[in-house]
């Protein structure tokens, strides 16, 4: 240790001399903290990254993603006492980047693990501009630097810099040394701004030096970074954007080649620091006939103890013990070790919590009318808020006005839309580039925390919404829907049940793009990114009147404007999006009939005519994002259970029976509902169905063995919410046909996943559901760290290598956070699958 100290010592105080810290005690104070705090080796793990005690150091584990530009999950990261603090360290060409600036793109990431290094190579195409960026430790620290061939062009002087951006939750309220002064970072931006010849503006630095201490009175989120030549800039990337973060700057040198830029990280450890326990358990509770397994997730450093206890908390408030139990072991997930606690054995009604170690749980239920609110804030606040076209009004409040009553103007061609949409080479309609499409101003919801009519979505959830409907009664009526005026308000029953009205507010959107168009169109949304990043009400995106484009930006003659506000529509022709279309208007003819009779009628003829004409041609294959329909099969599979379902028509049957090959390949999409059909099937196929439900039994059994809340988790760039839910509701129907086959508790684990027994934390992913649910979420309103009552966010998404993660305190991650209105639908159907086995068992 001794030469260690001499050592560093004898570093630091060169380092602060030449560079004019104002005093060397100050030097040895960061010295004397870093060798002292540091009481574990930092090592390049088996994983790829750099880790001591409470700190991961990654170097380009992960990559952006491409599907929304910069999701804030990139370059060099730090994960600093089990919570990622730090992203995107890389060459960027703004001091503050939007989610939609230019992003470099990925060469090749070399390891070195002789060397302790991990040199990435990385390009900027359209500038003919290509760079390595190395990070190497360097004893206690990682030494981080930036390589160039040649020069950097001339058009990025003064622009390419390397950045490395600090989470705000993390340290706005926190403190900072920039060269011996200390500042504050600010719970609120207002740094002040430049603007450039071109217009662009951005925050200018708020303290620049050459030593950086982040957070010196937080030893777990204390940071200190020392430029050896390159002036550090600290910028506040919110005075550009509410999803920004504070971004630590250097501009690369002009006329320079080699190692260009260097910087030494270092980022502080706690000894002997462990992450606390989570103890993974249903927020909203149990039904006292169902298994009750609470799942421990651990530190991997972490000594586990062998026992946990529930106890019961009586009108008291006093804990009473009701079991105590051994702890079996599950072994390692990710970077966690788990633990299950099973208490399946306690039946007797009442609040629980349960203790492990020093940490206990919230309280929860164990009740047999447990589930049977649970749906409610979805179907009472989250759908009616997300209606496009209406004003919703909420008591005092108002969530947004009656928007997009201008919908909506034809795409031009040959155009690729920033959020996944494109129009081909022609319109495909009747109508010019720009010209406006009437009859399309109706329906549909807001497709997540944007303001879309994506018509991929808008037909999973009317299908959905009517399968629910279909197969549960569901009567509630809390809403009040007044298409004459334009009008929903929540919390007034108006005699009608709110999932009907749904279901016939989501038809209506759909039905009017076979009205106007013929057929359905991948969807509507605005041009220009500056209405896209829009937040708050979705009326104020547009003054609602029809652009005419003869008119004065200014002009307004009452109907019609100048002003160029109005969405697009894209509008090329897809015919498995077609296919997904009318398998949600044949669902929606069944559930409407009685209710809105002559839609219903419209919506079946509409169906059968549209399968009639797609399979008399060739099928339109315009395919782009996640806006033109699954595959040709599994689309027209959707569509032919629900016109068999609707017409009873043998031809659709046997079609289904000609797919069997998609149903087997497809088995997780298809199962749930070929089941419904199995009435109108031979005895070949029914037999040919359990078969393959044998094999799908095996598969259950191998999401045990990956992970222990034996559900499919994805590691995508979307966390897997979705895929769990849709994975719970096949069980169900499985379940329902073959109950010797699939056990029911297949359906319960996925809806426990949900409300808090998964990795990372133990709150409950519908926000307003459960004791602790998701407060901070990407909604409308997520630039006020807020919510919407029932709606379900994606949840844990596993970063690369081994990290899960759902902030809870930051809500612009939409992979993690966004609200989508499709997983709404499914989690209302799942609700009350989960309560019919349990009330009907």
């Amino acid at each position: 240790m001794k030469n260690i100290t001499q050592k560093l010592y004898l570093k630091y105080t060169y380092i602060f001399q030449k560079y004019g810290v104002k005093s060397v005690c100050f030097g040895l104070f960061l010295m004397m903290g870093s060798v002292f705090a540091q009481t574990s080796p930092l090592t390049l793990n088996k994983e790829e990254y750099f880790e001591k005690t409470g700190v991961n150091i990654l170097a380009f584990s992960n990559w952006y993603d491409g599907l929304f530009s910069d999701s804030k999950i990139s370059g060099i990261e730090v994960i600093h006492h089990g919570v990622r603090t730090v992203t995107n360290g890389d060459v960027r060409l703004n001091a503050t980047p939007e989610q939609w600036d230019a992003i470099p793109t990925f060469v090749r990431r070399e390891v070195d693990r002789e060397n302790n290094r991990i040199d990435t190579y990385e390009k900027y195409p359209d500038y003919d501009f290509e760079y390595m960026i190395r990070a190497e430790r360097d004893e206690d620290e990682v030494i981080l630097s930036v390589h160039l061939d040649e020069p950097i062009p001339e058009e990025l002087k003064g622009k390419a810099g390397f950045n490395l951006e600090f989470i705000p939750s993390a340290y706005a309220e926190k403190t900072y040394y920039m060269d011996g002064e200390g500042g504050n970072f600010p719970l609120y931006p207002h740094s002040s701004m430049d603007k450039d010849t071109s217009g662009y503006t951005a925050p200018k630095p708020f303290a620049e030096g050459k030593t950086l201490v982040v957070a010196p009175g937080d030893p777990k989120r204390k940071i200190t970074i020392i430029s050896d030549e390159a002036k550090l800039m600290l910028h506040d990337g919110r005075d550009k954007a509410q999803n920004g973060w504070f971004v630590v700057r250097s501009l690369l040198p002009e006329n320079k080649t080699g190692k260009v830029l260097q910087w030494r990280l270092n980022v502080n450890s706690t000894p002997g620091w462990s992450r606390k326990p989570v103890i993974g358990h249903s927020q909203v509770g149990y039904h006292p006939n169902q298994e009750k397994v609470a799942v421990i997730e651990l530190d991997k450093n972490d000594s586990p103890a062998s026992r946990a206890t529930l106890y019961k908390l009586n009108e008291m408030g006093e804990k009473v013990e009701k079991h105590t139990a051994a702890l079996s072991n599950w072994g390692q997930y990710t970077r966690y070790k788990y633990l299950y606690f099973d208490f399946s054995e306690v039946k007797e009604e009442g609040l629980y919590v349960i203790s492990y170690k020093d940490e206990t749980t919230a309280p929860f239920k164990i009740n047999e009318d447990v589930y049977e609110k649970a749906w409610h804030p979805t179907n009472d606040v989250f759908f009616p808020v997300q209606m496009d076209h209406m004003l919703v009004n909420e008591a005092y409040r108002v969530w947004h006005g009656a928007s997009h009553l201008d919908d909506a103007l034809q795409a031009p061609v040959n155009h690729e839309h920033f959020d996944l949409y494109a129009q081909g080479p022609t319109t495909d309609t009747e109508y010019e580039p720009g010209e406006h499409i009437p009859g399309l101003n109706i329906g549909g919801w807001y497709d997540a925390g944007d303001y879309d009519i994506r018509t991929q979505t808008q037909y999973y959830v009317v299908s959905h919404l009517a399968h629910a409907y279909e197969d549960f009664n569901l009567q509630r009526d809390q809403t009040l829907v007044d298409y004459d005026a334009k009008y929903v308000d929540l919390h007034n029953p108006d005699g009608k049940p709110d999932i009907l009205q749904q279901i016939e507010h989501g038809t209506l959107g759909l039905i009017a793009q076979h009205r106007t168009l013929g057929r359905a169109i991948p969807g509507i949304i605005v041009p220009d990114i500056s209405q896209y990043t829009h937040l708050g009400d979705g009326l104020t995106m547009t003054d609602n009147l029809i652009y005419d484009k003869e008119m004065d930006p200014l002009e307004t003659d009452g109907y019609k404007s100048g002003k160029f506000d109005d969405r697009w529509a894209f509008t090329s022709k897809s015919t498995p999006l077609n296919y997904g279309s009318i398998a949600a208007l044949a669902a929606a003819s069944r559930v409407l009939k009685g209710y809105n009779d002559e839609l219903a009628e419209e919506c079946i003829n509409t169906a059968i005519n549209v399968w009639k004409e797609e399979h008399s041609k060739e099928p339109d294959l315009f395919h782009h994002g996640n806006t033109t329909g699954g595959t040709l099969e599994d689309e027209e599979l959707k569509a032919a259970v629900e016109l068999l379902l609707s017409t009873k028509d043998e031809m659709y049957a046997t079609r289904i029976k000609e797919m069997w090959p998609t149903i087997d390949k497809n088995f997780n999409l298809h199962a749930g509902r070929v089941m419904k059909i199995l009435t109108y099937m031979d005895e070949d196929f029914k037999q040919k169905l359990k078969n393959r439900v044998k094999d799908y039994k095996n598969e259950i059994a191998e999401h045990r063995k990956e992970n222990p809340y034996g559900v499919p988790i994805g590691r995508r760039g979307w966390a897997g919410n979705s895929q769990i839910v849709s994975y719970a509701i096949n069980n169900y129907h499985l379940h329902k046909a073959f109950p010797d086959l699939i056990d029911k508790e297949e359906v319960f684990k996925g809806l426990n996943y949900l409300y808090g027994t998964h990795p990372d934390s133990d709150i409950s992913f519908v926000s307003g559901v459960g004791t602790k649910s998701k407060k901070v979420a990407y909604g409308m309103n997520r630039a006020d760290f807020s919510f919407i009552a029932g709606g379900v966010v994606p949840g844990v998404l596993i970063l690369k290598p081994d990290f899960p993660e759902n902030k809870e305190d930051w809500p612009f991650l939409w992979g993690e956070n966004e609200y989508v209105v499709n997983v709404g639908a499914s989690y209302i159907y799942l609700v009350n699958a989960v309560r019919d086995l349990l009330n009907n068992q």
